[in-house]
């Protein structure tokens, strides 16, 4: 987590401001990296509900490659305005939920059980995301830059997964 969260956030390019806050998410009081986290979980919900597993496994592969390749980008243009790993810079937290959700893709049972399958992933994330064990405090501290943001998210998200498609086999 950012080590800058009472600095006053600078004037910046309003196009990286929308994305990298995920469309404000950011800007909100209180917990604005699960406020980002569960819009991505509400993204691939909605994707879930219309497309078939294959097209929802290649639709969340997509959306992690996208995201992590502008999440860096736009990572570095923001930390130029607002300092290192701003707090409201949470372009990372629908990566994470995402990668727990691959989880699910190909998951045949009942809609509520997928839907409840889904929370839990994005539940561990958010959980790995913000006590950062196994490497994830590691990578936190020690990768900068936007590969830093993103990278950190992307081994949470990992756990997550592994988590989600335990409980998966093992529990439903």
């Amino acid at each position: 987590m950012s080590n800058n969260n009472t600095k006053t956030l600078g004037e910046a390019p309003w196009l990286h401001v929308a994305i990298s806050t995920c469309l404000g998410t950011g800007l909100l009081p209180g917990a604005p990296g699960t406020y980002a986290g569960f819009l991505g979980l509400l993204i691939w919900l909605g994707c879930w509900s219309v497309l078939s597993h294959l097209a929802l496994f290649i639709t969340t592969l997509l959306l992690l490659v996208v995201t992590t390749l502008v999440g860096i980008w736009t990572t570095n243009v923001m930390e130029r305005y607002w300092g290192e790993d701003p707090r409201a810079v949470v372009i990372d937290e629908p990566l994470g939920t995402w990668m727990a959700c691959l989880a699910v893709c190909y998951f045949d049972g009942p809609a509520w059980q997928a839907i409840m399958l889904a929370c839990i992933g994005f539940l561990c994330f958010r959980i790995i995301d913000i006590t950062k064990p196994l490497g994830c405090r590691w990578v936190d501290k020690n990768v900068h830059g936007g590969w830093g943001c993103m990278a950190d998210d992307l081994l949470a998200g990992f756990y997550a997964m592994l988590i989600t498609g335990a409980v998966r086999l093992f529990i439903i």
